[in-house]
């Protein structure tokens, strides 16, 4: 019998060589509840020291995000100052990204990282000289932005991607489980915090083994374990939900943790390296149809990343993550901006919607007029694939519509269309790596 390994790679050949094309069929009628949403999560990596979205808020906003990762707080916001075992703290840089993304809507995801300069001899990913000082490091941090600045929920998230930046283990000498002892009796000395959560361990993918070495920490030791992260970078649409499913299923083996421990993936694209697709159309399809993917399977997914970085040879545009250039190109927004946004715009009464194919992956829902809305996406790795993509809408009004077509490459088309029975066939040409939203309109 084939093993699961051999059936995904058989199941990704005849995908990628055949394909399902997509023939969407819409329930008007069947309204499944409010549209999840899981691409309302934004992050940002380490580019600039002291990195501010101030000139970004307003179009950051428009993007409606409920939570913003951030990462490097230690290292780029100067907060840990003195020396190992006499420590002080200095928040006036941190407060200002933290007032920024308070007027964007959002709330912060702060990830633990990377250990302050001052209590670990300048190496950023070496353990503190003393752990005491990690540990109040982590305490003071909660209390200040869950106390001092009063913002309730926030995300504390123990490092990231540890497997790599540190080249931590779950084990030896080098062991993140340290780490996160340490962070978890930080916590648990918080005084004064609202509301809050700690979990771990941002690695730079879904692993097995170092779920369990976390799960059997956090039950055995009583660590604070409120959540579970990982990072997922592929072009494989269908492995962000394969990931959540096969979480769930671990921690069915640890039923102190099982009730109530969140899973998250907290940085999420299609290359984890620089790549030309995140400048272009290419990265704006991957996205979207990625997020439909993940919609009403994962509850939240953060897009990586927010800004790019500037490039060392001056380059505007150099396949950087972000979805804006950097400030000395002008912050311009990128496709997957445009994307986001598109995908966002959907109506919250969401539909029912079968038939998505290989390549095309839809959403529909219906608006506050009545009208029903969908957003496609078709995304091609190779950049080939066009497709004529058939859509019925049954449980409709016969009589005469308006199908509005609106194409992320800039195109508009209004198309007459009319029906004496309770459903309407129409068809919407996707070229590669296109997205639309569609609306259908009664005249």
């Amino acid at each position: 019998m084939a093993g699961a390994w051999q059936i995904k790679v058989v199941r990704q050949f005849f995908g990628q060589a055949n394909g399902v094309p997509a023939n969407l069929t819409v329930d008007t009628k069947a309204v499944l509840g409010p549209m999840p949403r899981p691409w309302r999560n934004l992050a940002q990596g380490g580019e600039d020291h002291a990195w501010r979205i101030d000139n970004l808020v307003g179009q950051i906003a428009a993007l409606k995000p409920e939570y913003i990762r951030l990462d490097h707080i230690y290292d780029f916001y100067d907060i840990v100052q003195g020396s190992p075992g006499n420590v002080s703290f200095d928040w006036t840089k941190f407060d200002l990204i933290l007032d920024d993304i308070n007027k964007t809507g959002a709330k912060p995801y702060l990830a633990l990282t990377y250990m302050p300069p001052a209590i670990s001899s300048g190496d950023i990913l070496a353990y503190p000289v003393n752990w005491a000082d990690w540990q109040l490091v982590v305490q003071k941090t909660i209390e200040h932005v869950s106390g001092t600045k009063g913002i309730r929920d926030v995300y504390y998230e123990v490092w990231n991607e540890p497997d790599l930046f540190g080249s931590f283990k779950y084990y030896g000498d080098k062991n993140y489980l340290t780490l996160y002892a340490y962070a978890s009796a930080g916590a648990k000395n918080a005084r004064g915090a609202l509301p809050f959560k700690l979990g771990g361990p941002a690695i730079t993918a879904l692993y097995e083994n170092w779920f369990n070495a976390w799960a059997k920490g956090c039950s055995e030791n009583d660590w604070r374990c409120d959540f579970f992260s990982w990072h997922r970078y592929t072009n494989d649409l269908n492995q962000y939900a394969e990931d959540m499913q096969l979480a769930k299923t671990w921690v069915q083996k640890y039923p102190k943790l099982e009730p109530t421990l969140e899973f998250q993936i907290t940085e999420w694209g299609h290359d984890s390296n620089n790549n030309a697709g995140y400048d272009s159309k290419y990265g704006a399809a991957h996205t979207v149809a990625a997020a439909i993917s993940m919609s009403n399977r994962v509850e939240r997914a953060f897009a990586f990343e927010i800004q790019d970085g500037k490039d060392p040879e001056g380059k505007n545009y150099w396949g950087r993550w972000g979805l804006f250039t950097h400030n000395d190109f002008g912050a311009n927004s990128k496709p997957r901006y445009r994307a986001l946004k598109m995908l966002d715009s959907i109506a919250d009464q969401r539909l029912q919607i079968t038939g998505l194919g290989s390549w095309v992956k839809a959403l529909a829902a219906k608006n506050d007029n009545n009208e029903t809305e969908m957003v496609i996406a078709n995304f091609d790795p190779k950049g080939s694939h066009s497709e004529t993509v058939p859509i019925t809408f049954i449980n409709i009004e016969p009589g005469n519509y308006t199908l509005n077509k609106e194409f992320l490459s800039g195109s508009k088309q209004n198309q007459e269309v009319a029906t004496d029975a309770a459903a309407l066939r129409v068809e919407i040409l996707m070229p590669a790596n296109e997205v639309a939203k569609v609306r259908l309109i009664k005249n």
